[in-house]
């Protein structure tokens, strides 16, 4: 009788229920939706608002966001204290419950039709006029790949005769989710994570006069901030690695021109046994940077995956420099260990001050023991477990994963500290704009120590699915096109220099799987593109980015990669947009205030991508960032649509073959040179001192740029010619690249400078241009 009584009481109360909501639907339809949202959101997501201060608590505003999923504007209602009338496309409310879930919260419902179009946007500006805040989307479109397009005209003419504030907003946290396109589709797929964190960033107001360029810089800005707090997000790499190689099993996943392969299982296994061989045989406990000195090798990645499983930091050294580098380089980390091979060191007379490892000789001391933990460590224990037994659940997205060095403006290289989140962010952006996967072969020639091989053709290569294949020569065209025919290589990561040589050598077949071709480290001259396209069937795509930012920035997207919709996701000559979660702005060499969209300045860039600092040079590291900002010291503008251009360079170094090449360090030596053989400088003029030579460039068709040596009247004599101070730049340990042809070396009547009696570097520029004959660039 009692459990009648209390089903009695409970369906009663259910009955009641249903009836107050079917009231509340009637009276209120807003609070009859907001009490079905509210709880299932709150189930499946845990909301974080940041900035609410800068919503104003009445009268109309405008606010503007990113698009990355079908259910946005859910959420920012649910996330806001006020109702927001977002303007939408009429045709994703079709049907009568669409359009009376949209009328509930007063939803703005706009056709393609001129009359719909002119309807919606009077309605927008009548709710502003009448205290309502009124949302649009501004790309227009749902984003396919995270990136931030360009803004559509219609706010500002919904803002047209009101003074309504407009207030930036940005939602981090929904791509992943079955409502964005990642994994290329919506809806069909498998969430990635239950109740994710959702953050809504609402940025200053702006005035309703401010120019639609600036409003998406500052959504940008939002969306960088987002991405550099939720940072710890990204993939710890080692760890990935573990996961990817097993699914890969037999298959193969790395190979190189020296005639190894092996599939992913057995890499893993052979990493393992590594590691296990370097803790016991050769690291200290408490020996945390190592160096290596290896070619782009299944050797080599197995090292440097090896020594990040075991949260060591590496250090891939170039092999192109002197010795005397080298040890600058690894003295300057404490590295106490170099690990390399025989069969490659006997192609170097390299005298190095850390203990090196020979490879060879490790061999011989992997046990048998070795060899079975390392087999079931790769193949047997869970992957959750494994991270735990390994310490890589320890790993924070901040520690250092590895220094890559670059040369400096004074002479010796500088240490790029890069952390995990700065490499995992670039692995990221690969995965949401090229779309690497399992059935991807990668030819992988750019070699370790240059940043974008280490990002790109290292990790990314590794952890996303496809097998790397690789070579130590990316001017060898002969041997990348065996290897691109023999392994049906799809994607080539390289320089114009690079594909002006594959032009030459490298057969149409050869090259006939190739699906992406992606540039960059030099400006992409219009003619190659056509021409490439027109050998290899595939049209080259263009590129930046930079050490310090792990390195890359920006890219086009691949025409066979493309999943675009209403909005363009490449432009030939730019070098794209910026990859998610990136704030770039163009800024006044002088003052440093923002430009507007199309003049060029100095670029900035923010977000996690940006390197945790230089080696032991705080200094320097202070210099070049800015409360979270790195000064890129190139040229740039950004247009309209969001695609970033690059002019020019504003710091004395020229990209040639793909690498930076410091004016001030061939100065240097040239000065030296020329001081020792007591060489007597000009006589002052304008009260100022003349200076002997100068070093600047001039534009290459092979190789982007050239260097060219002015030097003052009187400066040559029978000791001081243009073959003795090549010489000199060569017995000085500077690589090739550094040294000037020999007709490089001009006289001049002057050398140009300015009133404080510094270089005139414009000045400099025009005359090496009309000296050349090169057009300027």
């Amino acid at each position: 009788m009692g459990d009648w009584v209390i089903f009695k009481a409970i369906a009663a109360a259910v009955v009641l229920l249903v009836l107050a909501m079917a009231v509340l639907a009637v009276v209120s339809r807003r609070t009859f939706m907001r009490a079905i949202f509210r709880p299932v959101l709150s189930l499946l997501y845990r909301k974080r608002v940041v900035g609410l201060e800068n919503l104003p608590r009445d009268g109309g505003c405008v606010v503007i966001s990113n698009h990355i999923s079908w259910i946005d504007g859910i959420l920012i209602l649910w996330m806001l204290p006020r109702n927001v009338r977002f303007v939408v496309a009429a045709e994703n409310f079709n049907g009568g419950v669409m359009q009376w879930i949209a009328g509930a919260f007063d939803t703005i419902l706009m056709s393609a039709s001129p009359k719909s179009i002119a309807r919606a946007l009077k309605s927008a500006r009548d709710g502003l006029h009448d205290g309502d805040v009124v949302g649009v989307f501004p790309e227009g479109s749902l984003s396919r790949t995270g990136q931030l397009h360009g803004f559509k005209p219609g706010i500002k003419k919904i803002l047209k005769g009101t003074d309504a504030p407009v207030i930036p907003m940005w939602h981090e946290g929904m791509w992943g989710s079955v409502f964005s396109f990642s994994g290329g589709k919506f809806f069909w797929k498998w969430p990635r994570q239950f109740r994710r964190q959702i953050t809504l960033y609402i940025g200053e107001p702006l005035a309703a006069d401010t120019p639609l360029d600036v409003m998406r810089s500052r959504v940008q800005d939002l969306g960088a901030r987002a991405s550099v707090e939720t940072r710890r997000r990204y993939p710890v790499l080692p760890s990935r690695v573990i996961r990817v190689w097993r699914r890969r099993g037999r298959r193969m996943q790395a190979a190189d021109s020296t005639g190894v392969e092996v599939g992913g299982r057995a890499l893993l296994t052979r990493v393992f046994a590594l590691r296990r061989a370097l803790r016991r045989e050769i690291f200290d406990r408490d020996e945390k940077f190592v160096g290596i000195l290896l070619p782009p090798s299944v050797a080599g990645v197995a090292v440097n995956v090896a020594l990040a499983m075991d949260r060591r930091i590496s250090s891939n050294l170039n092999y192109t420099v002197t010795s005397d580098v080298l040890n600058h380089c690894t003295e300057s980390l404490g590295v106490r260990h170099v690990l390399t091979s025989r069969k490659f060191m006997d192609k170097f007379d390299f005298e190095l001050s850390a203990e090196t490892v020979m490879l060879e000789d490790l061999r011989d001391k992997i046990t048998t023991m070795d060899k079975v933990v390392a087999f079931i460590q790769a193949n047997l224990i869970p992957a959750v477990l494994l991270d735990r037994m390994l310490g890589l659940n320890r790993i924070d997205s901040d520690d250092l994963l590895t220094v890559i060095f670059t040369s400096g403006s004074t002479g010796m290289p500088k240490g790029v500290m890069l952390s995990h989140a700065n490499i995992s962010h670039n692995v990221d952006g690969i995965e949401r704009l090229v779309r690497l996967d399992s059935e991807d072969n990668v030819l992988g020639v750019l070699p370790f120590f240059h940043s974008f091989g280490y990002s790109v053709t290292l990790w990314a290569v590794n952890t996303l699915g496809p097998a790397g294949v690789y070579h130590f020569n990316p001017l060898d065209s002969k041997q990348v096109g065996k290897l691109a025919k023999r392994y049906h290589a799809t994607v080539l990561l390289g320089t114009p220099t690079f594909m002006r040589g594959y032009l030459r050598r490298v057969t149409p077949d050869q090259f006939a799987d190739l699906d992406v071709v992606v540039v960059g480290a030099e400006k992409m001259p219009p003619d190659l593109f056509d021409a490439f396209e027109q050998r290899f069937g595939v049209r080259p795509i263009e590129g930046y980015g930079a050490t310090e930012l792990s390195p890359l920035v920006a890219v086009n997207i691949p025409p066979s990669r493309s999943a675009a919709k209403h909005q363009r996701d490449r432009l030939e000559g730019s070098v794209g947009r910026p990859f998610p979660g990136l704030g770039i702005k163009i800024v006044s060499p002088d003052d440093g205030h923002e430009l507007p969209a199309g003049e060029d300045g100095m670029l900035i860039v923010s977000g996690p991508n940006v390197m945790r600092g230089y080696a032991g040079q705080d200094d320097l590291t202070a210099e070049a960032i800015t409360s979270g900002w790195y000064t890129t010291g190139d040229i740039a503008h950004v247009d309209a649509e969001g695609f970033l251009h690059i002019t020019g360079r504003l710091s004395r170094f020229s990209k040639i073959g793909g690498e930076m090449v410091p004016h001030v360090r061939v100065e240097e030596v040239l000065l030296d040179f020329l001081e020792s053989n007591q060489a007597d400088a000009p006589e002052p003029s304008d009260g100022h001192p003349d200076v002997p030579l100068c070093v600047t460039s001039v534009p290459d068709e092979k190789k982007g740029e050239r260097l060219l040596v002015l030097l003052a009247p009187g400066v040559m004599n029978e000791t001081i010619h243009p073959d003795s101070m090549r010489k000199a730049l060569t017995d000085a340990g500077l690589p090739n690249l550094f040294v000037p042809a020999r007709d490089a070396f001009v006289e001049v009547d002057h050398i140009p400078l300015l009133g404080t009696g510094k270089l005139d570097l414009k000045g400099v520029k025009d005359k090496a241009v009309e000296l050349s004959g090169s057009p300027v660039s």
